[in-house]
């Protein structure tokens, strides 16, 4: 059984390989189907040196696993209870209150929002 710590690590695991956007477009094509990381570059328009970067973070977090077949490395969601969660989180619509800034400056929807709002008041 799992310890209070060990959940909070898996979480914080969970969350930064969610936190950055390719590792979340990679995860979303992962749902899908297994994959390799030259169609994988090749289906999310990145290069092959990015998405083997990002799979190795992903592998280190314990959210896929890479698999030999002969020469190719294929890639996938590590159990299929997390696939069924990634899966139903992807399905969540969460509830923004458009009042509430977000307070991470760095993100691209919310600096497109602040953007979208300064114009409509200018």
């Amino acid at each position: 059984m799992m310890n209070i710590e060990s959940r909070i690590a898996a979480m914080n695991r969970l969350g930064r390989a969610m936190a950055d956007p390719t590792r979340s477009r990679i995860l979303l094509s992962l749902l899908h189907e297994p994959g390799y990381p030259a169609e994988l570059a090749q289906i999310l328009g990145l290069s092959r040196a990015n998405v083997s970067n990002h799979l190795t973070c992903l592998r280190g977090c314990g959210i896929v696993v890479a698999k030999m077949e002969g020469r190719k490395t294929r890639y996938e969601i590590t159990d299929p209870h997390l696939t069924t969660a990634l899966s139903a989180l992807v399905d969540v619509t969460l509830a923004v209150d458009d009042q509430v800034p977000c307070l991470d400056s760095s993100c691209p929807d919310c600096a497109t929002s602040a953007d979208r709002e300064h114009e409509e008041q200018a």
